[in-house]
């Protein structure tokens, strides 16, 4: 069913911050006080690909892990670790904080959230799902934790094409939320029957079609990658649509010398260690009005930084707390969401 009817909520977009730029020595010497920190509180560093590049290479640097939000989630339970500190939005730190609640969980900054769990408030789509009872409810991982309490899935886009499918084999209705363009595209991909919630990241949903068939004649050998949470004019040109995972995988795998990426610039930091000799284009956003040809990184990822790292180490104040009775219903769907993938094997979740 097209979203466009059904509800949302507007979203305020913050302005991306400032923060003041570090000489070498600066940033080395900032680095290593994090270092001492992490390992003074027995703590770890879990980044998202979308996250700064310094962040992800001290993440590396240090034992944490750099990854999707699937593999961040399956990091946390694995480490032993006695605090997380996730790099990412505040989504991430909530499914950390759901599946260790004997862990200390911090991020550098809870207000780093997400247009899709902005747009998607529980008390809104609680409502939406007593409408449609005889729905189960599949939600992008990109909630809260309220609405994940409310779900029966949640899956990241690494693994939702084949619970979805799942679903659908069963003859299963599904009401999907927030993102209506992945959900679409999951839609459009299953043949399953769907509710969609209208919702879109604000990165994404920028990337424009008419600019992309001008860079793709420009770079004939280039192959497309991109995210699924894109529209869908700019999905059906892609030789590659998938997860940040998948589309990083694809870099690294196919021949092409040239790929031209529609998903949050961020993502580059891994595509060029793993694949330095691979020329990257950042897919257009520029329409009527842009002020740049590509402006494809979250205002919320960039809330992330050095400074405000190093500064949660000493203070604690940024610490993920949830209502453990939310806790426990939302629990239920993402272990599901885990379980499901274990038994599908790597191999079989597309995207992952």
């Amino acid at each position: 069913m097209t979203p466009d009817s059904l509800p949302s909520r507007p979203v305020k977009v913050p302005p991306h911050p400032q923060w003041p730029a570090l000489s070498d020595a600066g940033k080395a010497a900032l680095k290593a006080r994090i270092r001492d920190l992490l390992t003074a509180q027995k703590a770890v560093l879990v980044a998202h690909y979308y996250t700064d590049e310094d962040l992800q290479s001290l993440a590396e640097e240090t034992g944490g892990k750099v990854a999707d939000s699937l593999e961040m989630a399956r990091f946390g339970t694995e480490t032993d670790a006695e605090t997380l500190v996730v790099c990412g939005v505040r989504f991430m730190g909530e499914t950390a904080k759901i599946l260790n609640p004997e862990k200390r969980v911090l991020m550098p900054d809870l207000a780093a959230t997400c247009s899709l769990d902005e747009g998607c408030p529980a008390d809104a789509f609680s409502a939406f799902c007593d409408a449609h009872p005889d729905h189960s409810v599949v939600v992008y991982a990109n909630t809260s934790a309220e609405v994940k309490a409310r779900a029966d899935w949640v899956v990241t886009s690494s693994i939702a094409l084949p619970v979805v499918e799942h679903l659908a084999a069963q003859g299963r209705k599904i009401l999907w939320a927030p993102d209506k363009h992945l959900g679409h595209y999951i839609e459009r991909m299953t043949g399953a029957e769907m509710l969609l919630w209208n919702g879109a990241c604000v990165v994404h949903e920028e990337f424009k079609s008419f600019a992309l068939e001008r860079v793709r004649r420009l770079h004939p050998n280039a192959a497309v990658l991109v995210h699924p949470e894109s529209p869908d004019e700019v999905v059906d040109q892609a030789d590659v649509v998938g997860s940040t995972s998948q589309l990083i995988r694809a870099v690294t795998e196919l021949p092409n010398p040239e790929f031209i990426v529609a998903t949050d610039a961020g993502i580059f930091w891994k595509m060029r260690q793993l694949a330095p000799h691979k020329i990257l284009i950042p897919a257009p956003t520029a329409g009527e009005g842009a002020t740049c040809e590509s402006c494809a990184h979250c205002p919320w990822m960039a809330m992330n930084a050095l400074q405000n790292l190093e500064t949660v180490l000493k203070t604690g104040d940024q610490e993920i707390q949830i209502d453990p009775a939310i806790r426990e219903r939302a629990l239920i769907p993402i272990r599901r969401m885990l379980d499901f993938a274990r038994e599908q094997g790597v191999s079989k979740v597309r995207g992952a």
